[in-house]
């Protein structure tokens, strides 16, 4: 597979006139977002339950060879905890093989003030079926402790490597044969866009761990006004030009539109 590289999401009303055409309805954005990009991360699951039908639904809609990941509920995540996981990752799962061979990872995103449980997060991993990729996102300092990672490496989950104004919130941690990375907020302008530089040195890291012929897959999550588009564009390319075979981003930049600081960075 090669190095797959999307947005964290495609149903933004602000890329109207950019990236997506004016007249376009908004019945037909995920097709429209197909002709350009091969991966997505669909981040719909994490607000409310999603049947499997809906997941056949986005499988029928979508090319072959695409991949869509998943963000896990944030009823397991958020409410829960992770605590008493099973019901709840099985009727994940279920629902999201409807997607077929589109099917992705699926992310586990932690609360940031959520502290290390390393018991919990191994129960949460057992439930999962060993065909299905989990990734987990934490975002409290107390998880960067061996005994996490060593949970991690056990499950063969993937620690999702994640960016915040132009730094990694966590460490660059191997613990699978594959990577998930996920860019959530740039400090260069327009708001929330990143400088190339920056894009760069993630590029640089991904070279440094993992080989070309391993699974990497990198969602832009900083979605007003587009950055996000801009921000896929210029990974792949700079991906490129270092050997990596990267799925399909856009030919052209397409217009940044307005982006309103009262975003609520869905990080």
């Amino acid at each position: 597979m090669p190095m797959m590289v999307g947005t964290s999401g495609w149903s933004y009303d602000d890329w109207v006139g950019g990236f997506y055409p004016k007249g376009v309805s908004k019945r037909r954005w995920l097709e429209h977002y197909a002709e350009s990009f091969d991966t997505v991360e669909n981040n719909s699951a994490f607000y409310y339950p999603v049947a499997r039908r809906t997941f056949e639904g986005w499988r029928e809609r979508l090319p072959d060879g695409f991949v869509m990941a998943v963000k896990a509920s944030r009823e397991l995540t958020h409410t829960r905890r992770l605590k008493d996981p099973r019901e709840l990752v099985e009727g994940l799962v279920e629902a999201a093989r409807g997607l077929g061979d589109r099917l992705g990872p699926i992310l586990l995103q932690l609360p940031p003030r959520m502290r290390a449980d390393p018991g919990r997060l191994d129960e949460c991993l057992r439930c999962f079926p060993g065909d299905v990729r989990v990734a987990v996102e934490p975002r409290h300092d107390s998880w960067w402790t061996d005994e996490v990672r060593t949970v991690l490496e056990r499950h063969g989950a993937a620690l999702c490597w994640a960016d915040m104004l132009d730094k990694p919130a966590t460490p660059l941690w191997r613990t699978a044969g594959w990577a998930f990375v996920r860019l959530h907020e740039g400090t260069a302008e327009p708001w929330p866009m990143y400088d190339q530089e920056v894009v760069e040195r993630w590029v640089d890291d991904i070279d440094r761990v993992w080989r070309k012929d391993e699974d990497v897959f990198v969602y832009f999550n900083n979605n007003p006004g587009g950055a996000a588009v801009h921000g896929a564009i210029h990974l792949a390319r700079l991906a490129r030009d270092r050997g990596w075979d990267v799925t399909r981003t856009p030919a052209g930049f397409p217009e940044l539109q307005p982006a309103s600081r009262e975003w609520n960075t869905p990080w």
